[in-house]
Order: C-alpha cells, then sequence, then structure tokens
C-alpha cells in the first residue's frame, strides 16, 4: 500500500520533471538508475532514499524540500496534487511559461475573464 508522503513526493518528482521538460529515462540516466525505478517513484509504489531523493533534487535543480512542499496544506494540497498529475494541465503550464511575459500577461487576462464570465 501507497504511503501518502511517498505518493506526494512522487508526484512532485513528476513534477517537477515535467516542468524542465525531461523524461523518465533522461533523469535516470542523471541518477544513475533504470527509468522504471523513476516510474515507482512517480507513482509512490516506491520509497525514495535520502541519497537518492537528494541526488535528483540536483539534477532538477531544486531544493531537496520541494519534494514536500504542500504536504501539511490540507484540501488545497490535494487539488493541488490532483492538478499535478493531469498530463493536460502540465502540458498547458509548460506551453504557457514558453509565451513571451507580455503576451503571457495578455493570455492570462484574457483566461481569467473568460473564466469570470462562464461563472456568472
Amino acid at each position: 500500500m501507497k504511503h501518502p508522503v511517498d505518493a506526494h513526493v512522487g508526484k512532485r518528482i513528476r513534477h517537477r520533471r515535467w516542468m524542465v521538460g525531461m523524461t523518465q529515462q533522461q533523469l535516470a540516466d542523471r541518477v544513475g538508475i533504470k527509468f522504471q525505478q523513476i516510474q515507482k517513484y512517480e507513482t509512490g509504489m516506491n520509497r525514495v532514499s535520502a541519497s537518492r531523493l537528494f541526488d535528483i533534487a540536483r539534477e532538477m535543480d531544486v531544493p531537496v524540500s520541494f519534494f514536500f512542499e504542500g504536504l501539511d496544506a490540507g484540501a488545497a494540497s490535494a487539488q493541488a496534487s490532483d492538478l499535478l498529475g493531469d498530463k493536460e494541465a502540465l502540458e498547458l503550464v509548460r506551453a504557457y511559461y514558453t509565451i513571451p511575459e507580455a503576451q503571457r500577461r495578455r493570455l492570462f487576462d484574457l483566461a481569467r475573464v473568460l473564466s469570470d464570465s462562464t461563472a456568472a
């Protein structure tokens, strides 16, 4: 049975890997393991040792604490974790941040207006 902390850490690994545009194979190669092990970490089926988590954090340029962020935030954290598990949402976020800043602000404003009009 998955431990909730292991599942959370795995989701954060997957989230960061997607955000930096890295494949499971690339991450596995960089930390010296098989990509199947990365799959098991990301699903929470296998626990990540402290030393391995340190290596993963180093390769993805984040502090180890990144993988634990939001763990104690309650219901809001659960919603964020669900969003991080949505492949379409992650692709959208990655694409969004490739847009030049001025255009990105305009797109954000448009999305906000559209979401306000559908909520009314």
